[in-house]
């Protein structure tokens, strides 16, 4: 029996609206919110507001902008309405011009004046999670991020929801601190059959693999086991042909000196189906995350990032260290510690001063991590004290004064 005195519960649909008119009256933060999930939802969007934020006047060229006041006729044509406007005169009669043309209409305002309500939406895979907390905002997207986490970290499943066809996706897991992996790379890790992983891949997330999981390690220790690229393109194809899903998951960015683009050539030379999702590279992503920028207004222009795995004057290497001494900007090294003496040494022949700033940033977003703060006329010194050994980031340059000011008395 139902209770003709409850407050009906809205009913839910899924609106198709790609190539189709939707307006939305206002152009204010709500307003530029909204305008955001509908573009995303391919709507053929009008805004009619006679002002706008800077935000929506950058999108001129992705909706049409109506720079005046509103008028009924706005509406002719239009799917769906959004009322959001800060006047709720003007709100109620952009409702009743809906109302009239049988369009539905949101009120920003007043969700009971409209005849829609926006809910609070997520995405996982192909699955979109809408929430609608009755009429409380902040109610339903802290339910949406509960459901979108849980469907993230496989804590809820929708195992349909993702792509599990064969072949080969390439996978950068960031600078190793799980929570700052992709989305797009735990999508990968929870319908992976095969997972070939690197050292540095955030180790925490194979624990979360599945028991029918096949595992393959492929560390490349320094100065000690190795696995070749041969074998690894191998592992990755060969499963793949055996129709599983195989993702290649490493440190870093898997094309910022990770290789991963001689395993796409290998997977497109074999004519297996391949992906890739990139992740955060360590080269930016480490020193942002002990407050190290790697540019700055009026200090550094550029940054350049170095493989420091062969030292200067090393017949296989392709760096032109004369050169490199006389930038100006910021030097992000990586794969340099055993090198680093080295380098320091023909950085400060090629005239660069003895007192530039340098900073080492071991194991940068783990537990252990730790920065050692330096010169370039000392590096060499300071990493024998601080018993410095690989991984870490060593950045060059006056950044590394501007974040550390009192270090390098610049206060």
């Amino acid at each position: 029996m139902t209770d003709r005195g409850a407050a009906p519960h809205p009913y839910l649909a899924g609106l198709v609206l790609t190539g189709r008119k939707v307006v939305v009256v206002g152009g204010g933060h709500v307003a530029q919110r909204r305008v955001s999930g509908l573009l995303g939802a391919g709507a053929d969007v009008t805004v009619v507001s006679i002002d706008v934020t800077p935000a929506l006047e950058g999108l001129k060229g992705e909706l049409t902008l109506v720079l005046r006041e509103f008028a009924e006729s706005d509406l002719d044509g239009a799917w769906y309405v959004v009322a959001a406007t800060d006047d709720p005169a003007v709100n109620a009669r952009v409702v009743a011009a809906a109302d009239a043309r049988h369009t539905f209409c949101v009120r920003a305002d007043d969700a009971l004046g409209g005849t829609a309500w926006t809910p609070a939406v997520g995405h996982h895979g192909t699955v979109t999670v809408g929430v609608l907390g009755n009429r409380e905002p902040r109610k339903s997207a802290s339910l949406r991020d509960d459901i979108v986490t849980a469907l993230r970290d496989g804590h809820l499943s929708a195992s349909d929801a993702l792509d599990r066809s064969p072949g080969v996706v390439l996978v950068g897991g960031g600078p190793g601190e799980p929570e700052l992996v992709t989305v797009a790379a735990r999508h990968a890790l929870a319908t992976a059959d095969v997972v070939v992983a690197d050292r540095l891949a955030p180790r925490e997330l194979l624990d979360e693999l599945g028991p029918d999981v096949e595992l393959i390690d492929v560390a490349k220790l320094p100065r000690g086991r190795s696995a070749s690229q041969q074998t690894i393109n191998e592992v990755i194809i060969d499963r793949a042909r055996a129709g599983k899903r195989v993702v290649r998951f490493k440190g870093g960015d898997n094309f910022v000196f990770g290789r991963g683009y001689e395993e796409l050539l290998a997977c497109a030379a074999a004519d297996v189906p391949v992906t890739v999702v990139p992740g955060l590279s360590s080269a930016i992503a480490v020193p942002a995350r002990v407050g190290i920028p790697v540019t700055h207004r009026g200090i550094a222009h550029e940054f350049t990032v170095i493989s420091g795995h062969l030292p200067p004057g090393h017949p296989h290497s392709l760096v032109a260290w004369d050169a490199v001494a006389g930038l100006r900007g910021t030097l992000v090294l990586l794969m340099a510690v055993d090198n680093a003496p080295a380098i320091a040494e023909v950085l400060l022949a090629g005239g660069r001063d003895a007192a530039t700033p340098v900073a080492v940033i071991v194991d940068g977003t783990m537990p252990t991590e730790r920065t050692v703060l330096s010169t370039l006329g000392t590096l060499a010194a300071d990493l024998v004290a601080h018993r410095v050994v690989p991984p870490a980031i060593i950045v060059v340059g006056e950044v590394v004064a501007v974040a550390r000011p009192a270090h390098y008395g610049r206060g």
